[in-house]
């Protein structure tokens, strides 16, 4: 079941001092679901109008919080100003849904450049994740993160995406970050499948943080799993382009029905198939969103293609077979 965290506990979960005072950043709570969109291209530019129709498509479906500028919205794709624009643009149409803007870069300084103006946008969090190009040791990345802690006031979601970045962190890791001013969230990987062994993984990184941290699930496949085993959020990719279904799974497990969680995520089993068979998420959900109308053909930015023909077809027979084309 999520769980909701208190506004400044100081303690872990075992009752241990875990060093850290809770921020002083905004009262959001990182909690519930919080959908990816993605970030559609149209002859190598933002397509606002669809950008923006997925944006108000999340905030109509009740969504807790919109993540722009993730992996899911080609961020590292886009340009300063390009980025800039998008953050705008989410705030504008969010309809009062917070929104989380991505400020990863390769080089420190065009972080903080992102941050600012994430912040004259409105953004209500931010997300961050260690891109690399040369390999980052664990210093780099907490350096990176203590920066971007004494730049800004915004909370910070810590981006845990070893398939994008390249980078792993470690439950040690994520202790030393969590306990800088500021972090309010960390985006940890899929959990094991067994539900055991998923509550023990959760239950090991919440006792290595402070209390105000929240933890959420991603890798959508194994979002029931996460939610049920104690995690307090999903960061989701379906979810922002197919709010419902992700909906259904994590309103059930807020609710307290696991069983109904897991079966709502079961019935999803052939789209987390095309996500593992496709490598990964992306380009499915970007086939799911030209299919819909709600991005133009060939959205993704180049050099990545996207499905096939016949790859396409197959994913729209998963979307017609499993009703999701509302």
């Amino acid at each position: 079941m999520i769980q909701s965290p208190s506004a400044t506990p100081q303690q872990g979960p075992n009752g241990a001092d875990n060093g850290a005072a809770a921020p002083a950043v905004s009262p959001m709570t990182f909690t519930g679901l919080s959908a990816f969109p993605l970030t559609p291209l149209h002859n190598d530019r933002v397509d606002e109008a669809a950008f923006t129709g997925l944006i108000r498509r999340l905030a109509e479906a009740g969504v807790d919080s919109i993540t722009v500028l993730g992996s899911t919205g080609s961020y590292a794709y886009l340009t300063a100003d390009e980025r800039a624009r998008v953050a705008q643009l989410a705030v504008q149409h969010a309809q009062g849904t917070p929104v989380i803007v991505g400020i990863g870069a390769l080089r420190t300084s065009q972080v903080l450049e992102n941050i600012d103006r994430a912040t004259a946008a409105g953004a209500n969090g931010l997300l961050l994740a260690p891109m690399t190009y040369q390999a980052l040791t664990d210093d780099d990345v907490y350096e990176l993160f203590h920066t971007v802690s004494e730049h800004t006031q915004l909370p910070v979601v810590v981006y845990d995406n070893p398939g994008t970045t390249h980078f792993t962190f470690n439950t040690e890791l994520y202790g030393r970050i969590a306990r800088l001013p500021g972090v309010a969230s960390i985006k940890i990987p899929g959990v094991p499948v067994d539900q055991a062994e998923a509550r023990d993984h959760v239950n090991a990184i919440r006792a290595a943080v402070p209390g105000h941290i929240t933890i959420g699930v991603s890798g959508d496949a194994f979002a029931a799993t996460g939610l049920n085993a104690g995690c307090d959020a999903w960061y989701s990719v379906i979810g922002g382009t197919l709010p419902a279904p992700a909906l259904a799974i994590t309103r059930a497990a807020q609710a307290g029905r696991p069983a109904d969680a897991e079966a709502a995520s079961a019935r999803l089993a052939p789209l987390w198939q095309l996500f593992a068979e496709f490598g990964g998420s992306l380009r499915v959900v970007a086939a799911i969103a030209e299919q819909l109308g709600l991005a133009p053909h060939h959205s993704l930015p180049l050099p990545i293609q996207g499905l096939t023909d016949s790859d396409r077809a197959r994913v729209a027979g998963v979307v017609q077979e499993l009703g999701l084309g509302q």
